[in-house]
């Protein structure tokens, strides 16, 4: 199994020079993480960077928002299908690689979105890349998450139950035969599913574990499961976790003081001190923030 700076160093794409040394974190993703891989399974690896410090801090070369030239801003990497034709025996491997920036990366998983929900998660044999930084981010994963899970969790899971019926796989492919087979994508179908799994766990324990229900996903994968009964799922675990949403003790919303404050020892222990390029909040100013989201939380 190879990371993004072993697929670039052996020239299966060309990310930006700088970026491969400054991986701090990476994960296999996908069906690896859920625990319902096949060998022909192809690898999705997702991870973050920290770019250049003139791209995070852009005054630092001068630049005044709005005017001018501005300096162009890094967010994500993102390529498909890098084809590894050496592995498995001469069977080949097809990789899948998004690496962020450590900032959109942290504002994404701050939004709870599944996907960086779930690279935080991996199972551990799955990191492939985790320097000190990406140590002190997947040792506060908790922190990310909050009720707001629900909405995107269950914004993911509708679009994927559209795909069931929608999305028609590419002719010949195996998620194609399944298709033909069932009447519907049985790869949306168990994500549909497991979204709905996953965010259940958030709700009732604050954590998750991304392999819990990997025996119901391979059973829905190996198309076990009608277009019925999957839309029966759907139906009653929705009605099941808006309760759920209401009785849960996690935070309403993300401590966003947390976080930042997190970030920016992230950027610390890479550059050295940040202080005087980025302005931080009076800690007192904080504090009274947090009595007023607990206020309007209670409804006091």
């Amino acid at each position: 199994m190879y990371n993004t700076r072993i697929l670039a160093d052996r020239g299966m794409h060309k990310p930006p020079r700088w970026l491969t040394s400054t991986i701090q974190y990476e994960t296999q993703m996908g069906s690896v993480a859920y625990g319902v891989s096949s060998d022909t399974s192809d690898v999705d690896l997702y991870g973050f960077c920290i770019p250049p410090r003139e791209m995070i801090f852009p005054h630092l070369s001068g630049e005044i928002p709005g005017f001018g030239r501005q300096l162009k801003r890094f967010e994500q990497y993102q390529q498909h299908h890098i084809a590894s034709p050496d592995e498995l025996g001469g069977k080949g491997r097809t990789y899948d690689v998004t690496i962020f920036s450590i900032v959109k990366f942290f504002q994404l998983a701050m939004e709870n979105n599944p996907n960086m929900v779930d690279a935080l998660f991996t199972p551990q044999t799955g990191v492939l890349t985790c320097t000190k930084v990406g140590s002190m981010v997947r040792e506060n994963r908790r922190m990310f998450l909050h009720k707001g899970s629900w909405h995107k969790f269950k914004g993911y899971a509708y679009s994927q139950k559209n795909k069931m019926y929608t999305k028609v796989p590419t002719e010949g492919s195996s998620r194609r035969e399944g298709y033909e087979q069932s009447g519907f994508d049985v790869k949306a179908a168990y994500h549909c599913v497991r979204l709905m799994l996953q965010v259940e766990q958030i709700l009732t324990e604050g954590d998750l574990d991304l392999m819990r229900h990997r025996e119901q996903l391979k059973s829905i994968r190996r198309g076990e499961w009608t277009a019925d009964q999957i839309a029966q799922f759907f139906q009653d675990k929705e009605q099941s976790l808006e309760r759920l949403y209401n009785e849960s003790t996690l935070r309403h919303t993300p401590d966003e003081g947390k976080i930042k404050e997190l970030l920016l020892q992230c950027l610390e222990e890479h550059f050295g001190s940040v202080t005087g390029l980025v302005d931080t909040p009076d800690r007192a100013l904080e504090k009274l923030r947090r009595i007023k989201e607990l206020c309007e939380e209670a409804g006091v």
